[in-house]
């Protein structure tokens, strides 16, 4: 990780591409460049789930610090949970919007 002003390194794709082209038929690369940057994450580096505080009927699932996919199903469940009013599977408080 570097600050938002480092020069790009990008060694380690540069490692794994040709050991994926190996093992996948991955096609040309769309640009000449890997794309590299800052990934917004919250504060506290956790997600926010749950109600939004000041609009009804809206459910936030985001800012999962770089593992949305990883973390989809799980969220997914908290929230359908929380919306149908079940026990949730892990204790929500921790990722509410109004924490900040």
């Amino acid at each position: 990780m570097g600050y938002r002003d480092t020069a790009n390194t990008p060694v380690q794709l540069e490692v794994v591409e040709p050991l994926a082209r190996g093992i996948f038929p991955l096609g040309a690369r769309l640009d000449s460049e890997a794309w590299l940057g800052c990934r917004h994450c919250t504060p506290d580096i956790m997600p926010i789930i749950g109600a939004a505080p000041k609009h009804n009927d809206l459910w936030f699932g985001f800012g999962h610090a770089h593992h949305g996919l990883t973390l989809a199903p799980i969220t997914g469940r908290l929230i359908a949970e929380m919306m149908s009013g079940a026990p949730t599977i892990v204790d929500p408080k921790p990722f509410c919007a109004t924490r900040f």
